[in-house]
């Protein structure tokens, strides 16, 4: 039975007050308490109901939620715990509870960059301790593809903030090929991840025309919040759809995606089948050699990239100068590779 918010401090409230055995507490007392404490933390002014302290007494008290408190009255009208010892907050985890906080521990440590994330480490520490003296095992059973080099993850905070926000940016950018950084007057639109590295989409003015752009967060030396200019809405593309024909984050506004077709070796089919290149993906054919798959999606480095990565098990069928393209890559490959060969 899941708790809200409300009700959880609610049933704190009630727990620390019947933990105190220096005083007796009646219905009324306890309302009083839970409404003073909505008020100081939630500013609920409203107060709580007798009805719902009732509830919430009876909640406890049950198998529901988990706690089975055993709380009882006397003299028809002082609440207590019948166990002096007992509190709320140590009831043990369950086996059930315990691999479900590990798994969300796991997801939880993934998170870097975000300011949201920076508030819950402590908390994520602390479910990690947790688990670990209930457990005494500290092992990990699920693992995550992560990066700990990778630069720019700092960035993240302040630019999805500058989204929320429509604040334009001056970013120095320096790409591969420049040999310095330089700025960017930037309007940002979507942050993007695309194997474990991130990217910023935007626009910047160019020769007085917005122009969509993609930035590496690896690539961003600076950035810096530009107040006192207007931000420029995004009317260049629909952010929901823009990346849904495309694998990776390479794409011109106005570029259309192509039926591609491709045939797989049957020693990796099953692999594109259970983990498909894109969520267009179809089959065509297939036989004892192979299969033969389909996608619409743009044609961009990344696409090439994961051609290329299945090696002499993955060939491009149609368009077929996209297949020509691909032949191209894979003999400048092997004359690389021939050229090594006679050093």
């Amino acid at each position: 039975m899941p708790i809200n918010k409300l009700a959880l401090v609610r049933y704190k409230v009630i727990d620390k007050c019947l933990q105190n055995r220096r005083r007796k507490w009646t219905l009324d007392d306890l309302v009083t308490a839970c409404s003073d404490a909505l008020y100081e933390y939630e500013g609920i002014k409203k107060g709580v109901s007798k009805r719902t302290v009732q509830l919430d007494i009876q909640n406890m008290r049950s198998e529901k939620i988990g706690y089975m408190a055993p709380i009882i009255v006397t003299d028809k009208k002082y609440y207590s715990y019948e166990d002096k010892n007992y509190s709320i907050a140590n009831i043990p985890l369950s086996g059930q509870d315990m691999d479900t906080l590990s798994e969300v521990v796991e997801v939880l440590k993934q998170f870097k960059g975000f300011s949201y994330f920076d508030e819950l480490g402590g908390m994520v520490n602390k479910l990690e301790d947790k688990i670990y003296r209930q457990r005494n095992k500290g092992r990990s059973y699920i693992n995550f593809e992560t990066n700990n080099l990778l630069k720019g993850l700092d960035h993240i905070d302040q630019l999805h903030k500058a989204i929320i926000n429509e604040m334009p940016l001056e970013i120095n950018y320096q790409s591969f090929k420049a040999r310095s950084g330089s700025n960017l007057v930037f309007h940002p639109y979507l942050l993007k991840e695309y194997r474990n590295r991130w990217f910023l989409v935007g626009a910047s003015e160019n020769k007085k025309a917005m122009i969509l752009m993609n930035l590496a967060l690896d690539r961003i030396i600076s950035i810096k919040e530009l107040q006192q200019i207007a931000y420029v809405e995004n009317k260049l593309i629909d952010i929901e759809t823009y990346y849904n024909d495309v694998i990776g984050v390479t794409k011109m506004p106005h570029q259309k995606p192509l039926k591609i077709v491709i045939w797989v070796d049957g020693l990796n089919a099953p692999y594109i089948v259970t983990k498909p290149l894109h969520t267009s993906q179809q089959v065509l054919n297939r036989d004892r050699e192979g299969m033969v798959f389909s996608i619409e999606v743009i044609w961009n480095f990344e696409l090439e990239r994961e051609i290329l990565g299945f090696g002499e098990s993955m060939q491009v069928i149609s368009p077929r100068h996209l297949a020509g393209k691909i032949a191209q890559r894979i003999k400048k490959m092997n004359d690389r590779y021939l050229a090594d060969g006679e050093k």
